[in-house]
């Protein structure tokens, strides 16, 4: 029973040290990189539910529409990795 306890502690502190990291990683974010970050997931939001779109697409001029839009997003999503900062 001792050694369930010890390794929640450990768990429990791991996750400690992990959710610090992340507020202290936050914090040096500048409003430009913050703003960034969001439209990057945002992005990437957008890109995932037209994957999911296309796999259930029937008709052939919508697959189409869904194939520019993606290859559009994906364009976004190589400039913002490409231009840091801009």
């Amino acid at each position: 029973m001792a050694r369930g306890w010890e390794s929640k502690d450990v768990e429990s502190r791991q996750e400690e040290f992990a959710n610090r990291a992340q507020k202290k990683e936050r914090r040096e974010m500048t409003p430009e990189e913050t703003a960034r970050e969001a439209q990057r997931g945002g992005l990437l939001l957008d890109r995932i539910r037209l994957e999911r779109d296309l796999a259930g697409a029937r008709n052939p001029r919508y697959q189409e529409m869904v194939r520019e839009s993606l290859k559009h997003i994906e364009e976004k999503l190589a400039l913002l990795d490409a231009d840091p900062l801009t």
